[in-house]
Formats: C-alpha cells, sequence, structure tokens
C-alpha cells in the first residue's frame, strides 16, 4: 500500500471557491472505489440448476436389485444427462460496500493528480441553439485539446444539444458534477470543467 501525505487546493479558480483538504491520500482508496464500481455493475445471473430444481425424477428407473444394472434412484442425478449440475455457478450479488467518505476521498485524489490535464472555462456550450458537432470538435481544439484522446466533460446539468454535439463522438464523454465516478476519470486523458460545476463539486464532495 503507497500512502502519501499531501495538501493542496482544489480547482481554486479564485479565491472564493476551494477545496482544502490535510489527509493522508492513497492509491488504496482509489482501488477500492474502482473495484467498488466494477463489482457492482456484475450482474451476477448465471445460474445453474441443482437435482432439486430440475425437472422430472420422481420415479426410481428401475429396481433396485436383479437387473444387472447400477442401481439408480432418479434420473435427475449429476452423474445422468439432463440431470441437476454438481457445483455450478448460481445467481450472486457482488455488490461492494465502499464509505461515502472514502470515496469522496478517492475522486478528490483522482481530480487532483489530473490536475495538469485540466482545463476550467466560463461555460462551455451551454447557450447553443441547436446541436452541431462539427463546432463542438472546433471549440474542444480551440482550447488546446486534441479530439483524438478521451475527454470528459464536467457540467452542472443536462444540456440536450451539448449531448446531441457529442453523442456520436466516442472519447467524449459528458458527466454532471455530482455524478463523477471513478472510472470515467481514470479513463478521461483531458478534464474540461465549468465553473458552475467546480461550484456543484465543490458542494457534493465536501460534505
Amino acid at each position: 500500500m503507497v500512502k502519501k501525505k499531501i495538501k493542496y487546493s482544489f480547482y481554486s479558480y479564485d479565491k472564493d471557491t476551494k477545496i482544502s483538504t490535510d489527509q493522508e491520500k492513497s492509491m488504496y482508496l482509489i482501488h477500492r472505489a474502482l473495484t467498488q464500481q466494477l463489482n457492482n455493475k456484475r450482474q451476477g445471473n448465471a445460474h445453474t440448476k441443482i437435482r432439486s430444481e430440475v425437472q422430472g425424477g420422481g420415479k426410481k428407473p428401475w429396481k433396485q436389485k436383479g437387473t444387472g444394472k447400477a442401481r439408480a434412484g432418479s434420473i435427475r442425478s449429476p452423474l445422468w444427462k439432463g440431470g441437476g449440475i454438481i457445483f455450478g455457478p448460481r445467481h450472486k450479488k457482488y455488490d461492494i460496500k465502499l464509505n461515502k467518505k472514502e470515496k469522496q476521498l478517492a475522486l478528490k485524489y483522482i481530480l487532483q493528480n489530473k490536475l495538469s490535464n485540466t482545463i476550467i472555462v466560463e461555460n462551455f456550450l451551454e447557450n447553443t441553439n441547436y446541436p452541431n458537432t462539427k463546432f463542438t470538435l472546433e471549440h474542444i481544439q480551440s482550447l488546446g485539446i486534441k479530439t483524438d484522446i478521451k475527454i470528459l466533460i464536467i457540467i452542472k446539468a443536462k444540456n440536450k444539444n451539448l449531448y446531441l454535439s457529442t453523442r456520436n463522438v466516442k472519447n467524449i464523454e459528458i458527466i454532471k458534477a455530482d455524478q463523477l465516478n471513478t472510472i470515467a476519470l481514470l479513463k478521461a486523458e483531458k478534464l474540461i470543467i465549468t465553473r458552475n460545476a467546480i461550484d456543484q463539486m465543490n458542494e457534493v464532495y465536501n460534505g
């Protein structure tokens, strides 16, 4: 387990808004948050039937003695074709509990490490009247970001036109500030965050 003692101000674009902390951060927390999210996505639907769940087998196939054959009590024995499955996969829940403050701390630590690849803007095409993919990509390039890398855009509220403008671009993801998750942040090579989103992040993740 690797631990590091750091103290930082979190996206302080002016003197009024900042997140500061002076606690131990570690890659262990990020790993726990990532493992929790990946495990909670698993459905765990693989399910095989044991001999008591397979239909049929109520009658003894043949009498116990005198046939010359091995004794058998049910045609649904795991030894028979069509019988129950021994030690097969069963329905299972893979959910992992992660404390709220642990998750917040993990997100803060990831964002801290992405500071050098983060751009803060006043707004990101929030006032557009119609979707336009070409204009959106040109706007991203004007910020000095190549459009062939993984980009995460963090906004405060849903924007239909922005969503429609980027949904056909596989390496651009839009996420609300109060719905940050570990996978999206780790995958992103560049972050674009609006000021309104930062205000919301300060409110949500400093609880």
